[in-house]
């Protein structure tokens, strides 16, 4: 989102639909309200609708379409954003009676993307991935669209329209893009198996957005990487060298883009260049916010993406961060014991603060421990009894419910 002429950040309303089981719904929006402030925007109104599936036309009906229409007069809105993902006829239709601009989750998380890509691989990844999404929109949005061009000395042929000339403009630079950025994959390829030449154990950290992955490459490699309490702060890999005193030796860490409920199937398909850091490593720590009540609905997605990459089945260690975001009363009674992250899969689960700096000398021997039992390439058993502490049994993992209870001192 670009801002007004004046200083404040654009006003937006925020519309939710609850399309009943199955569907994709956070009947708070404040996962969406981060994700506008991330772009610039500041919401100022909230709205939940509920329908057994999208209307054809306004997505939300005529009535609750004017119910929106109404909130945005009363806040003097400039946009409107959904939380689900919205048809090209939809958007066009819902712009035309809100009269102000319409944008879905999808182009949000674009607009996000464009502003946070630095390196050369991240600007191209997000043209791609914004060109596809384009590509889908061109059914007459705008009006020069429906014009015929053709005739002698001009572009197209004879009677081609408008839409069919952007159209194919759109396709030839998708297919530049594609082709710039396998060439940025052959050369990750390269530098790989550089590193597998070289025996170079890899870990790379994952994670659902804004749990912590940067802070915590921080935090272990003495880095300055971009990290804010911000959606998608890191979005280009960063890879450094970090030595493990325990294993007397140096091992890859590599930060990824964090992950998040419905991300765009072309961000996935373009970021595959950057994914793959994640595809390809020997270990994956996988952060994941300890502190936030969504938890397991963030762990579930990044599963699900991992294994959309191929990375599902490589060796976890499970990474709960922001401990000390906990108060007493919710700290876990054991600082590592194991989970499980799939039906019939467990991995090693250790608590910390990579802020504050509790629990980084655990994982460090974990790492190390990892790092000396697996030569480069391979990927052992998530989990190795060796990694419980002696309070757990070892046998079954901790119940959701059993995970956050009192200290014994606070009970």
């Amino acid at each position: 989102m670009t801002e007004t002429a004046s200083s404040a950040p654009p006003r937006a309303v925020l519309v939710g639909v609850d399309l009943g089981p199955g569907s994709s719904f956070d009947p708070t929006l404040d996962e969406l309200a981060l994700l506008a402030e991330s772009a610039g925007d500041l919401p100022v109104a909230r709205i939940i609708a509920r329908r057994k599936s999208p209307d054809p036309a306004l997505f939300v009906g005529s009535g609750k379409a004017e119910e929106i229409r109404l909130t945005v007069l009363e806040h003097r809105a400039q946009c409107v954003i959904f939380d689900q993902a919205l048809g090209p006829a939809q958007q066009r239709n819902l712009e035309r009676v809100l009269g102000v601009e319409v944008l879905d989750r999808t182009s949000l998380i674009l607009d996000i993307f464009a502003a946070r890509a630095r390196s050369h691989e991240g600007k191209l990844q997000v043209e791609l991935a914004k060109l596809q999404y384009l590509a889908t929109r061109l059914v007459r949005r705008w009006s020069h669209l429906e014009r015929q061009r053709g005739g002698h000395g001009l572009r197209g042929g004879p009677g081609e329209t408008q839409i069919e000339l952007d159209r194919r403009m759109i396709d030839t630079r998708i297919k530049s893009v594609r082709e710039r950025l396998e060439k940025v994959k052959r050369q990750r390829g390269t530098q790989r198996r550089a590193r597998e030449r070289r025996g170079t154990f890899r870990i790379s950290l994952v994670g659902y957005t804004n749990a912590g992955k940067s802070t915590l490459f921080n935090a272990l490699v003495k880095a300055r990487s971009y990290a804010a309490d911000q959606l998608f702060a890191t979005l280009d890999t960063t890879v450094r060298q970090l030595y493990l005193e325990d294993a007397g030796r140096s091992v890859s860490l590599s930060d990824t883009v964090g992950f998040i409920r419905d991300l765009p199937h072309g961000l996935v398909e373009a970021f595959q260049a950057t994914l793959q850091e994640a595809a390809d490593a020997d270990l994956l720590l996988h952060v994941v916010d300890a502190a936030s009540p969504n938890r397991l609905e963030q762990l579930e997605e990044v599963m699900r993406v991992l294994h959309e990459i191929d990375a599902g089945g490589i060796r976890q260690i499970l990474v709960f961060n922001k401990l000390d975001a906990l108060d007493e009363a919710s700290r876990p009674r054991e600082m590592l014991d194991a989970f499980e992250v799939e039906p019939g899969r467990r991995v090693d689960r250790i608590f910390l603060s990579a802020r504050s700096g509790e629990g980084l000398d655990a994982l460090r021997q974990l790492l190390a421990r990892a790092a000396l039992e697996a030569e480069p390439g391979e990927a052992p058993a998530d989990h190795d009894p060796r990694f419980i502490d002696p309070g757990t049994t070892g046998t079954d993992p901790v119940s959701e419910d059993d995970r956050f209870l009192p200290a014994p001192d606070a009970a």
